[in-house]
């Protein structure tokens, strides 16, 4: 159960991220997963575990992270759509 949990948790975390960001995470709803868990472990890595903690997911660190991340792919795309 704290498996699906983490991934729903992941799921919103990518959402809020991207609605922060404006700009859409590609992969809709997996996606947004993914960029969630990925930033999570991101956040994790760099700021540690601080602020409120639901489902076993620090928000503060994850959501720096999946925002970090959401902008270094927009990046990516944006440099590789040039190169077209």
């Amino acid at each position: 159960m704290g498996f699906i949990l983490t991934i729903i948790m992941g799921g919103l975390i990518g959402w809020i991220a991207g609605m922060i960001m404006g700009t859409d995470i590609p992969g809709g709803k997996i996606g947004n997963i993914i960029a969630g868990l990925i930033g999570a472990s991101i956040g994790g890595n760099l700021l540690g575990e601080m602020g409120p903690t639901i489902w076993g997911v620090s928000i503060i660190p994850a959501l720096v992270g999946t925002i970090l991340l959401i902008a270094i792919v927009s990046i990516v795309l944006q440099l590789l759509n040039k190169r077209r």
